[in-house]
């Protein structure tokens, strides 16, 4: 009975999914995917007995998200990123200071303890944020809660801006019509997503599940040694399934724990998002990059959501991916001692 229940709620899951997305794949909204899955777990989950999405599932959706994203990777790309280093150093720190400042005046407030306010903002990945807070003290839920309303605020968002500020800036993995077969290149993408993610399972590094298979990939990308193919139906089941990793997080129990710093938090995280956008348009007014492709590198995470709506859109995927990746290595290099230098204060006081 209970394994009939569980069946009956992934099939209601599925079923809502399909009535979500397809007027979001009508009005060719990019990641109208994985918008459609967050919105049919959140309504699930917040409506009926909960469902969680094993781990497995996700991991697989992000080796091969991380494949799909490793076909940017070529000379020219790489050129691109070492021309615009020390840009992608001031806009990141630039980002990563204002979270910090923002989780500060929350934890000064009175609002949200120290380390909470502080990972709970942080613009990495949502994952690897959560587990890294727990090392410090932090409050699991509220971070959990915090990451996953920023990662639905920017998902919804930045899609809307993709779809008024259409650009020919570059190709767009828009699942739709299937293309060409191409069984070697599929083999291959097969190939490097499963061997990232033995190594990621094998030597775990956070969000190791993304970054690997890419890495793998776009070295032989680079190399041209062989090229990379994933089928649209796949990358679509990819879409939702990530999708359902966010919509399933905003479990009953964690939005009543969250629901006292409901408002504080919302504005905080849009604050976030105003200053990623300004910081668009001076990329896009002062260096000349493509002002969507600028909107969506600056946004602040999570890196699968935002990859996923690069990947729809016709932005430089490289650029995206390239400016998030060296913005989570850095809060990943940073976040711990921003905490302990919180924890100090929190003691001293």
């Amino acid at each position: 009975m209970i394994q009939s229940g569980a069946g009956l709620r992934w099939a209601l899951l599925i079923c809502l999914t399909g009535l979500f997305s397809g007027p979001l794949v009508w009005a060719r909204l990019p990641a109208a995917f994985m918008l459609g899955a967050i919105a049919a777990g959140i309504v699930l989950q917040t409506t009926t007995v909960g469902l969680k999405l094993p781990a497995a599932p996700r991991m697989v959706a992000e080796a091969l998200l991380g494949a799909m994203i490793s076909e940017a990777i070529t000379p020219v790309a790489l050129t691109t990123f070492l021309h615009h280093a020390p840009l992608f150093l001031g806009v990141v720190g630039t980002v990563i200071l204002a979270s910090s400042l923002m989780g500060w005046l929350l934890f000064r407030l009175g609002i949200l303890p120290g380390t909470t306010a502080i990972w709970g903002l942080s613009p990495g990945a949502a994952q690897a944020m959560m587990l890294m807070a727990g090392s410090f003290g932090a409050d699991a839920r509220l971070v959990a809660f915090m990451q996953y309303l920023r990662v639905l605020i920017v998902a919804t968002i930045a899609p809307l801006v993709a779809r008024l500020w259409v650009t020919p800036a570059g190709a767009a993995h828009v699942v739709g019509p299937a293309s060409h077969f191409d069984g070697p290149g599929f083999a291959m993408a097969l190939a490097v997503a499963a061997t990232g993610l033995a190594l990621a399972i094998r030597f775990p590094f956070p969000a190791g599940t993304i970054l690997i298979p890419m890495a793998i990939g776009g070295v032989l990308h680079v190399t041209g040694l062989v090229p990379l193919y994933l089928p649209d139906p796949l990358l679509a089941i990819t879409y939702v399934v990530l999708g359902w990793s966010i919509g399933l997080s905003f479990t009953l129990p964690v939005l009543r724990h969250a629901l006292h710093v409901l408002p504080q938090v919302t504005l905080a995280i849009l604050a976030l998002v105003a200053l990623s956008g300004g910081l668009a348009v001076l990329l896009a007014f002062f260096d000349g990059i493509d002002p969507l492709t600028a909107y969506l590198a600056t946004s602040p995470g999570g890196m699968s959501s935002v990859a996923i709506i690069a990947a729809t859109s016709h932005v430089d995927l490289a650029f995206v991916i390239s400016l998030q990746t060296v913005r989570f290595l850095l809060v990943l290099a940073v976040g711990p001692a921003i905490s302990r230098f919180i924890t100090e204060r929190v003691k001293a006081d």
